[in-house]
């Protein structure tokens, strides 16, 4: 048995913000995928992967019925018998490694499951986040379910609000393009789940909820209008406002090396940096308008494009 690939997920814009209904975008990321599996392979990672599988399935039955059910004897059957989610995805690099797997196993265990091929109205798209966040809070504590969805749907999403999400078209890829998209590792696996709570603590201070609603947001919402619209000007100027806001604002969720970095990107504008994911370590994202200047002045790291436009 070889399940379908999942793959994993980059949100350009919107973390943190969405949880206070910022704009949001959210694309697939193909370099990395994983797939449940089933054979001997009796490696320590697959063991590992099954071990929490067994966990992760007790925390499926508890789920409301109402809103999802699965083919629970089917489900514990192939876990018993040694099923693990092969991934290549990094876990706690804010790609999407746990969203995946909610993904294939929702895609394999459902009942009545929304597939791909219906019509998707935002009706559809609503039920099958709010499957994915009770699904997906087994690993973070408290998921939008966005992460899975996209990995779910294979597809460009983009998030109005809570309540108001859609399949979108992005900006076509130029192989050639000078503007990039690109991801540097920062060597450190990041975890969510203090993240937020640093976030959750920030925001009971009045300055701190100002600041996201009057400068984070703004430049966020901005950023996904104008990538959405092909407006490149632009779209700098406000990913240059959003990068000094996370500098200034957001400092717990960079790694500590990264700082000097990160200004030094807002001083030359040879790139801008911002979070991927909830920050911590794992990735972190950057966008440039000349990705070979980019990537001279940051020779010393590992850099991935991922888009270029």
């Amino acid at each position: 048995m070889k399940g379908p690939l999942f793959y994993s997920k980059i949100l350009l814009f919107g973390e943190y913000g969405i949880i206070k209904d910022s704009k949001g975008l959210s694309i697939p990321y193909n370099f990395y995928n994983g797939a449940l599996k089933m054979d001997d392979n009796r490696s320590e990672t697959a063991l590992a992967s099954n071990e929490s599988l067994k966990k992760y399935v007790a925390y499926l039955s508890e789920i409301d019925p109402n809103l999802v059910t699965f083919d629970m004897a089917t489900l514990k059957k192939h876990v018993n018998e040694g099923m693990y989610f092969d991934s290549s995805i990094p876990q706690g690099y804010g790609v999407g490694s746990s969203g995946a797997l909610v993904a294939a196993i929702y895609d394999e265990y459902a009942h009545d499951k929304i597939t791909v091929l219906e019509n998707l109205t935002r009706d559809k798209l609503l039920k099958l986040k709010s499957v994915f966040s009770a699904m997906e809070s087994f690993f973070h504590g408290k998921s939008s379910g966005l992460d899975p969805l996209n990995s779910y749907l294979s597809i460009p999403i983009l998030i109005n609000s809570k309540d108001n999400i859609e399949v979108t078209g992005i900006p076509s890829q130029k192989s050639d393009g000078k503007n990039a998209v690109f991801l540097i590792d920062s060597g450190i696996i990041g975890e969510t789940a203090p993240m937020v709570r640093v976030f959750m603590e920030n925001m009971k201070q009045e300055g701190f909820r100002q600041m996201l609603k009057n400068q984070f947001i703004k430049h966020t919402d901005a950023c996904v209008e104008d990538f959405l619209r092909g407006d490149i000007k632009s779209l700098f100027a406000n990913t240059k406002h959003l990068s000094k806001v996370v500098l200034n604002h957001f400092k717990p969720m960079i790694p500590a090396q990264f700082h000097e970095l990160w200004k030094k990107g807002i001083e030359t504008n040879e790139y801008y940096l911002k979070l991927c994911g909830s920050g911590g370590g794992g990735y972190i994202l950057g966008f440039t308008e000349d990705i070979d200047v980019a990537k001279k002045s940051l020779k010393d790291y590992k850099l991935e494009v991922v888009y270029n436009f």
